[in-house]
């Protein structure tokens, strides 16, 4: 069973599809293009454009690739803020030895 997305959920894919457009619009470049050198249908484009969910993360990643935007991809979860709290609270804190 496919599992809904959330709203906000959608509004961040949704985001990012519209990112991906703006960056292909300052580069003067069509869909077409894009889709050639990302090695997918037009259609897909299209979609990844629009936040579709069922576009799968591989051709959002060929569309970055496609507008030099490759690198981008190591900065989703850089700074994993809840994670570095979930595992601070894991830490025990030892005391000292007293000193008699």
């Amino acid at each position: 069973m496919k599992r809904e997305l959330l709203p906000s959920q959608r509004r961040l894919l949704s985001t990012l599809g519209e990112q991906l457009r703006y960056a292909r619009l300052r580069r003067d470049l069509t869909t077409v293009q894009i889709a050639e050198r990302a090695g997918i249908a037009r259609t897909t484009l299209v979609k990844i454009e629009k936040g579709d969910e069922g576009v799968a993360l591989g051709q959002y990643f060929r569309v970055m690739l496609a507008l030099g935007l490759g690198n981008d991809i190591v900065l989703i979860a850089r700074d994993d803020e809840l994670g570095r709290k979930l595992q601070d609270a894991k830490l025990e804190v030892k005391e000292r030895a007293s000193k008699k």
